[in-house]
């Protein structure tokens, strides 16, 4: 029997509520389900997410990979689609039921720790309220899923060094191939893991042939994403460091690790602090110290690289999961029992303040009233035009797209009819071209073409350039490849993200070439 079957087996998995007995399972499921219905109370309050209306159009070009993402991600968005529709809602069911499945299976990951129903409960609790996973778990993204998988992989690796079968390493090895399917950050967890397992003294485990089967199905199922990049020229990479020269904010250390105090609910901090404690410096935690070493790890590969503070973000279950029983044990003793009702009670209070700067569900005018109250908006800024808005980059990323499709259908409308059946629309990024393409049946309008990221690769769609309506970021440039332009209406949508908040829309004849021949013009990888 493993030392963590036999901990499981003398701590007991239920906890006395009013007079009845109420499975630690059953309460991970409650929290999953209140953390289901907090996300849902957002959900159609604004509108999409600049990155959705691209997501579906991606879903539109299915590949295995595009200009700045792997397949995944389009491949979730045209299930969606097809399986429930082409509402806000419908995009975002998944996203949401995510992340009530994160909760739970931190709450899983405290359980194979050790820990007993209020550790596993406290786990959970710290994952639904933390600021950041409410904000990325509000809207369709990769980052909504990440933390599913690196959670799930780490319940894997603990079971197998706590003396389950090694074969369990074919469902890690498949967990994570479909990870680095979604982002390649996961690259990076597994490096951690790795470096994590030697450096806690666990190097037995590679010794099995089931951990490399694991990794081989993992490069399997990563490989056809591995061809396309080769055969692309590696745009992942360009795509990078192109958005740390323009358009990142430049965090200092300092900031980042501010930033991770900010993101998880800054009352939660003794849980993740304490667990990070507990798998490094004490005997309990020491079959399991390599979670340790994988989160520490992949905080300093993101801070080298110079990467999003968020980026970190999928770590912190693991750390938490070990918190929950860190403060358990901790609060064993009867002069520390106060612990068990005080810290979760300041947790959900602290995270119900700041629900509101993640999940959507104050109207815009009571919101900026709100914000003043309490002031958070830094939350998840990292784009330089965010620092010119009041409200939090993810908001101001779901105002004006609806705006910016009926304006320019109004300016398509206009055009005489023979000059309409052959009239092109270039959009400048693919927020932008997205919008046109999810909007645009309905009013009438062709499909959208745009030079930014994946939108390039597919391409000019053979209109001739003799007539464009031509709009949003660095329209100012593409318009001077024409010799007859024309301003036809400005869109302003007030809180939009400043590039989008006032848009000329052009119409233009006469380019100095035709388009096929421009089309290199317009191309925007970043």
């Amino acid at each position: 029997m493993s030392k963590t079957q036999a901990v499981l087996e003398e701590r007991p998995l239920t906890v006395p509520v009013e007079g009845v007995i109420v499975s630690a399972s059953a309460l991970l499921l409650g929290l999953a389900l209140i953390k289901v219905l907090l996300q849902f109370a957002g959900v159609t309050h604004y509108g999409f997410f600049r990155d959705e209306l691209y997501y579906m159009a991606c879903g539109r070009h299915l590949a295995w990979g595009y200009i700045d993402q792997p397949p995944l991600i389009a491949a979730v968005a045209w299930f969606a689609n097809h399986a429930f529709g082409h509402s806000i809602v419908a995009l975002r069911i998944l996203p949401v039921l995510a992340g009530g499945a994160a909760v739970f299976l931190t709450g899983i990951l405290a359980r194979e720790l050790g820990g007993d129903a209020f550790a596993q409960c406290l786990a959970a609790l710290s994952v639904l309220f933390a600021p950041a996973f409410l904000a990325f778990d509000s809207f369709f993204s990769m980052n909504a899923f990440e933390p599913l998988f690196w959670v799930a992989c780490a319940i894997i690796a603990v079971r197998i060094v706590g003396g389950a079968s090694p074969r369990w390493w074919l469902a890690f090895g498949a967990v994570s191939g479909i990870a680095l399917e979604n982002k390649h950050t996961m690259l990076v967890f597994g490096f951690a893991l790795v470096a994590g397992l030697l450096l806690s003294g666990e190097a037995r485990v590679f010794r099995s042939k089931w951990i490399w089967i694991g990794g081989l199905i993992a490069f399997a199922i990563f490989l056809p994403n591995v061809i396309w990049e080769a055969r692309h020229g590696w745009p992942q990479i360009e795509v990078v460091r192109n958005a740390q020269r323009y358009k990142n904010i430049p965090t200092s250390a300092l900031d980042f690790l501010g930033d991770q105090v900010v993101f998880l609910n800054a009352l939660a901090l003794p849980v993740w602090l304490g667990g990070l404690a507990w798998l490094l410096f004490t005997r309990d935690g020491r079959p399991f110290r390599f979670l340790g070493w994988c989160y520490l790890i992949v905080l300093a590969v993101f801070l080298f690289l110079n990467g999003k503070s968020y980026y970190v973000l999928p770590a912190y279950p693991l750390i938490l999961a070990a918190g929950g029983v860190a403060i358990e044990r901790f609060s064993d003793s009867p002069g520390r029992k106060w612990v068990r009702t005080a810290l979760p009670g300041v947790i959900v209070l602290g995270g119900l303040i700041m629900v509101p700067f993640g999940v959507p569900f104050l109207s815009i005018n009571t919101f900026l009233r709100y914000e003043n109250i309490i002031p958070a908006g830094k939350l998840a800024k990292t784009e330089r035009d965010a620092e010119h808005v009041k409200i939090p980059q993810l908001y101001a990323d779901m105002f004006g797209w609806r705006n910016i499709a009926t304006t320019v259908s109004q300016v398509y409308d206009s055009l005489p009819p023979s000059e309409r059946a052959s009239c092109g629309i270039l959009a400048g990024n693919y927020g932008e071209a997205g919008a046109i393409d999810y909007y645009g049946p309905a009013l009438g309008l062709p499909a959208a073409i745009s030079g930014h990221n994946s939108y390039y690769d597919w391409g000019s769609r053979n209109y001739s350039g003799s007539c464009m309506i031509v709009f949003g970021e660095r329209s100012d440039l593409y318009v001077r490849l024409f010799g007859d332009v024309r301003v036809a209406a400005v869109v302003h949508s007030e809180h939009a993200m400043p590039n989008e908040r006032d848009i000329p829309i052009y119409v233009c004849h006469k380019p100095i070439a035709p388009l096929r021949e421009l089309w290199p013009h317009f191309k925007m990888i970043i």
